[in-house]
């Protein structure tokens, strides 16, 4: 009874005083928290497979089949790398972080829809409609870009173990690996979560359409320079590879923002929708002449008697 008696009392257009904000907020976070928990004690049952799936695209690519003394008797100018464990609180440590890791990234949709849902009763309808396509756009295209990552880490691996000098062994820290692994994936992930962010400015009305066309020379240079940067590897295939991906994406979102323009053009033409205010301009240029009121008609003057008494009434009046 008491939840849907509050549940009544919400106003229709989201506001609500502090407190009930901290707390709608502090619910909030605590479903997130507990979702990502939920996702880590069972990635924690997954921890091999998970940790193969990570260290497999290198080992395939620069991992020893050999010991260092059978290479070296071999006379194998092959450079290689073994992944190993540097301390005994390692693994333990390690387990903890790839499980809160796989956590966030599986339950990524429920804290996502938490914030949405949270931003959502400040929003307009048609706003709530645009943030609500943001967020399940965002998510895969995250997943896009760490798959990208993902691919090119063989090649970035091979590259940089080359540096190796001649007789020095290669030693990978499984943890130092997995940071590596995070960080690529979190930048190719974010790089193809730009396209998004440039339409979600769009449709904050920051840039237009016609502006972001105009950077296209600039944004395919800029994309092009980033994608060489970010794969070590002296192969343009690889290069290519990731910058044609953000390329299209990003003309993809400079046509959906000039579509965006046409629309808003055609809804201000139209007026203002039903749940927002009208504009006023109440400058006398914009209303013309103003017509001067007429001032109301004066009574007519009471003479008074010699008695101060005012002609035609009595004292009562």
């Amino acid at each position: 009874m008491l939840k849907s008696a509050r549940k009544k009392e919400k106003d229709p257009e989201g506001r609500m005083p502090l407190v009930e904000h901290l707390r709608e907020l502090r619910n909030r976070l605590v479903k997130s928290l507990l979702a990502i928990v939920v996702a880590a004690v069972v990635a924690a049952f997954f921890y091999e497979a998970i940790i193969n799936f990570i260290t497999k695209p290198v080992l395939e690519s620069v991992g020893c089949e050999l010991s260092f003394a059978e290479l070296a008797e071999a006379h194998k100018g092959t450079t290689c790398a073994r992944i190993v464990m540097m301390d005994l609180l390692g693994p333990f440590t390690l387990a903890l972080k790839v499980s809160l890791m796989a956590g966030v990234i599986f339950a990524s949709p429920v804290w996502l829809y938490q914030l949405w849902a949270f931003l959502a009763p400040g929003l307009h309808r048609h706003e709530k409609k645009y943030a609500l396509s943001f967020v399940a756009a965002g998510f895969p295209l995250f997943l896009i870009g760490g798959y990208f990552a993902y691919r090119v880490l063989p090649t970035t691996a091979k590259v940089l173990i080359e540096f190796t000098p001649v007789g020095v062994d290669n030693l990978l820290p499984l943890d130092k690996l997995l940071d590596l692994v995070t960080r690529m994936v979190i930048v190719f992930g974010l790089s193809f979560e730009l396209p998004l962010l440039l339409v979600l400015l769009n449709f904050g009305g920051v840039i237009t359409g016609k502006r972001m066309l105009g950077w296209w020379r600039a944004m395919v240079m800029g994309i092009t320079v980033f994608s060489a940067v970010i794969t070590p590897s002296t192969d343009p295939l690889t290069m290519i590879a990731l910058a044609a991906p953000i390329v299209v994406l990003y003309f993809a979102a400079v046509g959906i923002s000039l579509l965006n323009d046409l629309r808003a053009a055609r809804i201000a033409a139209a007026g203002p929708a039903d749940d927002e205010a009208s504009e006023l301009d109440l400058t006398p240029e914009e209303l013309g002449e103003i017509e001067p009121v007429a001032a109301p008609p004066a009574l007519p003057e009471a003479g008074s008697g010699q008695d101060g008494r005012r002609e035609g009434l009595d004292d009562v009046t």
